[in-house]
C-alpha cells in the first residue's frame, strides 16, 4: 500500500502533471462558457497534510464557495473546488451580463450557475486524470455550499480515515483583467492513489 509520508519526487511530479493539465482544461472550458480569453499561471501544486488545507484556501472568517463531488468507477474518494467569494461573484456577474463589481446575495439562478461552473472545472481536472491514466473516472452530482473553508472541509473529513491524512491541492490563477483564485483538492483513497500510478508505469 502507497504511504503518502513517504512519497518521492517521481509519484509527486506526476501529480503535478495532472494540476497543469487540468488546470489547462479549466481554463479552456472556462474560456469558452464565458466566451472570453482567459491566461492562467502555472499552477501551485502541493500534497498537504488535510488539517492544514483550510489555513491556505482562505482566512478563518472568510467564505469561500465550495464544490463537493464524490468521484467514481475506476478509482473511489472525493474531489473539491474552492473558489474565493470575489472570483464567483465575478464569475456569475460575467455570466449574467451583470455589473463585475455587483456583490448582492446570490439568487438561486445564480447558484446553479456556480453550480455549473463548478463542475465544468471539476470536470476539466477528471478529464486530465483520465485521459492520463486510460481509466475511466466518474463523478457524483455537485454539492455546493457557502461556508468557511473549514466549514465545508468538515464534511468529507468524517470519512477522511479512508483517505490517509494528505490531499494533493492545485491552487489555480485564472484570470483576464480580474484575478481569480481557485483551489482544487483531490483526495483519492489509498488504494486509488496506487491505481493512478501503476497505470502510469510507476510501481509502488
Amino acid at each position: 500500500m502507497i504511504n503518502l509520508d513517504e512519497i518521492n519526487t517521481v509519484y509527486f511530479d506526476v501529480l503535478k502533471e495532472i494540476g497543469n493539465i487540468g488546470a489547462g482544461n479549466a481554463t479552456t472550458a472556462l474560456a469558452k462558457m464565458l466566451d472570453m480569453k482567459i491566461d492562467m499561471k502555472v499552477p501551485n501544486v502541493q500534497l498537504l497534510e488535510f488539517k492544514d488545507l483550510a489555513a491556505v484556501i482562505s482566512s478563518e472568517d472568510e467564505p469561500v464557495m465550495g464544490i463537493l463531488l464524490e468521484v467514481e468507477s475506476d478509482i473511489a474518494g472525493s474531489m473539491m473546488f474552492f473558489l474565493e467569494l470575489d472570483s464567483a461573484h465575478y464569475l456569475v456577474n460575467k455570466l449574467m451580463f451583470k455589473d463585475p463589481d455587483c456583490r448582492d446575495e446570490f439568487t438561486e439562478i445564480e447558484l446553479s450557475a456556480l453550480k455549473e461552473i463548478g463542475n465544468i472545472i471539476s470536470g476539466s481536472y477528471l478529464s486530465a486524470l483520465s485521459s492520463l491514466t486510460n481509466m475511466t473516472i466518474t463523478s457524483s452530482i455537485p454539492y455546493l455550499c457557502i461556508d468557511m473553508a473549514g466549514a465545508i472541509l468538515s464534511v468529507p473529513a468524517i470519512e477522511f480515515g479512508k483517505y490517509g491524512d494528505k490531499a494533493l491541492l492545485i491552487q489555480t490563477e485564472f484570470g483576464d483583467e480580474v484575478r481569480i483564485n481557485g483551489y482544487f483538492i483531490l483526495l483519492p483513497e489509498l488504494d486509488s492513489y496506487e491505481k493512478i500510478l501503476n497505470s502510469l508505469g510507476i510501481q509502488i
